[in-house]
């Protein structure tokens, strides 16, 4: 996997207001630490940071942070969000060791189109669209690809059915459901409404028709 360089710098501040300030600026504040380092507050261009994280690698991309000069190698992670804009507001950068593994979430693609949604209608219902595994930092997968064409109604894919990749270890239990094919869930037609108060058409409710009639009389 090809490591990306990115450049931070050390803040000389702290807190939110310190913060907002720098993403106005096109700066991310994140945070570093690892094993071997103190826990460093750095911040980086966004443009940059952007750029480094939607290469074929991803968010496990591993990067070569220079801070101030100082290299190391380091991994993205705790990544939070703008809930408007979806931009980066912050994230961890942990330091990591070439040679020796790390846990990663990584995408699973599903190929094909199950022979259970062709023949005989069935939906594809995924339950796990990514999954846990551990690797070293440089042979953690893009992605882990599976064929599902194969798949009839009521057939599942469990972890056991991934491929073997050389240094990775799935970390779910291998009888964990990924992938099933079922029927779609059958439309039921809503009820009619009684007005419970009207009751049945062309009934009056019980004791008003005696009331009426009870007032006619005292009338007469």
């Amino acid at each position: 996997m090809q490591q990306e360089t990115l450049r931070a710098t050390e803040r000389v501040t702290s807190g939110s207001r310190a913060s907002r300030r720098l993403r106005r600026d096109g700066r991310t504040p994140a945070v570093v630490y690892g094993t071997s380092i103190d826990t460093r507050a750095v911040h980086v261009a966004q443009r940059d940071l952007y750029g480094v994280l939607n290469t074929e690698a991803g968010l496990n991309a591993v990067i070569e942070l220079d801070i101030d000069g100082s290299t190391m190698l380091a991994i993205a992670r705790e990544i939070q969000r703008d809930p408007i804009r979806g931009d980066i507001a912050h994230l961890d950068f942990i330091e990591v060791r070439l040679d020796t593994e790390i846990d990663a979430e990584v995408g699973i693609d599903y190929l094909g189109t199950p022979a259970g949604v062709k023949d005989s209608g069935g939906i594809v219902e995924v339950l796990e669209a990514s999954i846990m595994i551990s690797a070293l930092p440089n042979a953690i997968p893009s992605s882990i690809e599976v064929d599902v064409e194969h798949l009839e109604l009521f057939d599942t894919l469990k972890v056991a059915d991934l491929p073997v990749i050389d240094g990775v270890t799935y970390l779910l239990e291998p009888d964990q459901t990924l992938v099933t094919v079922v029927l779609p869930a059958a439309e039921v037609e809503p009820e009619p409404e009684i007005d419970m108060l009207e009751g049945e058409e062309g009934e009056v409710p019980e004791g008003e028709e005696g009331e009426e009639g009870d007032s006619a009389e005292d009338e007469g």
